[in-house]
Formats: structure tokens, sequence, C-alpha cells
């Protein structure tokens, strides 16, 4: 019997109410929930994060396990700091791993956490952030080079820098072109539109909206594919989001109090700070994480944090490690909708409210995600289709980390070592 394919197409931001209260902007998504099974409610990890969630979807682990337990590193004199882009970051076997082991053909596109990886088409998800580099250089060194040369003299006229919604436009035109004349068995795709219209303009914005309706749009280009391929009979599709999106009007600045009672020291003149921090936070946007060094009195620390205005909940480290987020911070915590933290410090206030205008420059946000996975009407969503799976059915609930075990059945592989997700076993026809 020939090897049935998957194609994994990411929809970043996408949340369990916009298939729900949406459906009308959707009809290739509608189409797929009635010709397959729709996981309605789908809970994600603790951060709600795109690089730890999409670790978390291709590993079937928590951050704890997986080791990317956050977007960016602990890099207090960078404004922009390192994202775990490389997958020699990953302490847990991704999926395309598993795959490429079992001789099968890979490919990715955008999917964060792949650079470096052994992905057989792979363009991975980097940007510049050194003045020395640019993308050219960052994007070969990452990706599979040849690859990424041949899609970028074909497509490159689609792009307009690292922009949206052109971006998307290029990653389809790519992945289109690589499901038909590669075939590969293994298809991760990761498309950004929303997600930054969200950012930008707010969950529930035109713009957002606008945005589902372009991802719709390349979702049945990606379909249309296969079927161009001679693939679609023995190719199962999945839909799926990392996280929904939450507005926010105000940001927390815990490094400023951290400053003021002189356990971190700020760069003059600069939102950084210095290296030899004693307690320091590292922004999660909707959670902050709280690392400390030495002889920190934690139960002082705790009240503190306590005190400001939009902290919602403070996780000690045994329940951050129990939630599965990052073992080595001395606590988590959590913003009350509408609040968002950063690392800043030299701001006017702990608490700041957002200026409109300073929308769209680093760190200033309509809306972000980041938070506990518990939040109300914050679940993500995915829908699963295809002849392996049921027409016409739903799934009412599951967790992230399912989806890595589901795609693993679903392609007849088995991960090295049990994982903290269990295969949505309710997909499947009988």
């Amino acid at each position: 019997m020939k090897q049935h394919k998957l194609i994994v197409i990411s929809l970043d931001s996408l949340g369990f109410r916009d298939l729900n209260e949406l459906r009308q902007i959707t009809p290739t998504l509608a189409n797929l929930i009635k010709k397959g099974t729709w996981v309605k409610k789908v809970e994600g990890i603790f951060p709600t994060l795109t690089y730890p969630s999409h670790t978390s979807i291709i590993t079937g682990q928590y951050p704890a396990v997986h080791g990317i337990i956050n977007n960016t590193k602990l890099q207090p004199r960078r404004q922009s700091p390192d994202w775990f882009w490389y997958r020699k970051d990953i302490q847990s076997v991704p999926l395309y791993d598993v795959a490429k082991e079992k001789g099968l053909t890979t490919a990715a596109f955008l999917w964060p956490v792949t650079a470096g990886s052994k992905i057989d088409y792979n363009l991975a998800e980097i940007f510049p952030n050194r003045i020395w580099t640019n993308q050219v250089l960052v994007s070969l060194k990452a990706s599979s080079p040849l690859f990424l040369y041949e899609m970028n003299k074909k497509y490159g006229k689609l792009r307009h820098g690292i922009k949206q919604p052109w971006l998307d436009d290029f990653v389809t035109a790519c992945a289109v072109d690589t499901i038909k004349n590669k075939k590969p068995d293994l298809t991760l795709i990761h498309l950004v539109d929303m997600d930054s219209m969200r950012h930008r303009y707010g969950v529930r914005s035109p713009q957002a909206k606008e945005a589902l309706h372009r991802l719709d749009k390349r979702v049945a280009k990606i379909i249309q594919a296969t079927k161009d391929a001679g693939t679609y009979a023995r190719t199962d599709f999945v839909v799926l989001g990392d996280h929904y999106q939450i507005n926010v009007d105000k940001m927390i600045h815990l490094n400023m109090l951290f400053a003021q009672q002189g356990l971190l020291h700020p760069l003059r003149k600069k939102i950084t700070y210095r290296n030899n921090w004693q307690v320091t936070a590292k922004t999660c946007d909707g959670e902050t994480y709280i690392y400390t060094r030495g002889a920190v009195d934690r139960g002082k620390l705790k009240q503190m944090i306590a005190g400001i205005e939009g902290v919602e909940q403070i996780y000690d480290n045994a329940t951050a490690i129990k939630r599965g987020a990052d073992p080595k911070c001395t606590f988590l915590v959590e913003a009350k909708p509408g609040y968002y933290f950063t690392d800043e410090v030299n701001r006017p206030a702990i608490v700041e409210k957002v200026a409109p205008e300073s929308i769209g420059t680093h760190d200033r946000y309509r809306g972000v995600h980041g938070y506990g996975p518990t939040q109300a009407n914050y679940f993500t969503t995915a829908i699963f289709a295809g002849p392996q799976i049921k027409g016409d059915a739903t799934v009412e609930n599951a967790h992230l980390v399912d989806e890595g075990p589901t795609f693993a059945k679903l392609l007849g592989l088995h991960y090295p070592t049990a994982t903290a997700g269990q295969v949505i076993n309710a997909i499947f026809k009988d």
C-alpha cells in the first residue's frame, strides 16, 4: 500500500471562536469541517507563544521537556534578542526527524524552530537581528540553501521583506510548487498573516477578518496543489491554530520595579539593562518568567509583584513545572486580560498605557497572546480531513500536545519515547 501523505497548515492565532463565528468568510475551512473532523476546543500550553506552541505540536511534549520555553532568549543587553530559531535547541524528537529516519521525505515552510534541521526542503523562519548580516545570508545558513535559492528565484518577487500579507503569499507559492513537484510525505506550513494583523489592529478587527479570508484562499490553493500532483486521494490535511489572542491597552514593565529595588541595573538612556541582575523578568507577552540569582527573598519578591496593577496570577516554580513551563524560573506571572508584559526599563512608569501612535513599533500591540491557556474563550482549534479521517464529525476537546501523536498515527510512525500528548483516536475512521 502506498504511503499516506500529511500536510499540516498552521494558521497562526486561529482560535475556536474564528471557526465558530466566522465560517461565512472561510468557505474552504467550512468545507473541510464538513468533509472531516473538527476538533473544536484545543487547549494550548504555558505560555501560549508561537515557538513553544509549534514545538509542542510537533513533539507532543510540553516546553519543560522540549526546551523551547519562550520565543526569544534571555539577552538583557539586546533590544532584539535571538529567537529559538534552531533545531539544535529542541531537547525532544520532532516528528520530521522521526519521518526522515523512516525514509519519508519532509518539507517545511517557515515552521518555527527548524533552522539547521535535516528537513529535505526547508525554508526556515529566521530574520536578521545583527547589523552585519541580512535576510539572504541568515536564511541561506538556516534553510536548505539550493531549495531556498530556487524558490526565491521563482517567487521572490511576491515578497516585501518579511511583511504581511506578502510573506504568506510567497510561502504559499513555494509550498504549492513543492507539493506539485517534490510530493513530500510530510509537509509543514506556517502562515502568519492573521497573527500579524491581530497584533497590529486587534483580535476581531476588520483587518484580522480580511486576513482570515485570505488564509482560507491560501488553504484552497494548497489543497488544489495535491489534486494537480495526483496525491489528493492519499493526503490527509490538518489545519490548526497554535494559540488565540486577547486585546490589550496597557503594558507592565516589571524590570522597572526590579531596577527601583536595585535588583538590576539599566543601561543609560536605553530600555535594556546589564547582565549582572539579581532578579529579571523575561516576557512571554501575556505572561512573564521571573528569574533570580543568589540570595533573594522570594516571599518579599512575590509580594512586590502581586502589588502591581494588572497582575492576575503568580505561579511558583513547582506550579510552573506542573504546567509545563520553564523549570528554571522562580515564578511565572500572568497578566489580566488587557495587560501584557515587556522587558523594558527607563520607561515613564511600571504600568503604562499603549500609545495608539506607537502601535506597530517594537513591542507595541493591540492584541497579544502568551497568557495561560485557561483564559476564558481562549481555545485554539484544529480540523482534520482526508482518507483516514471521519467525515462530518466533531471532537469537543483536546490538548495541543495531542496533535503530534495524532500526526504520527496518520503517517504510521512512532515517537522513540512516550509523549505527554495522546492520539486523538476519535478522528479516525473505524
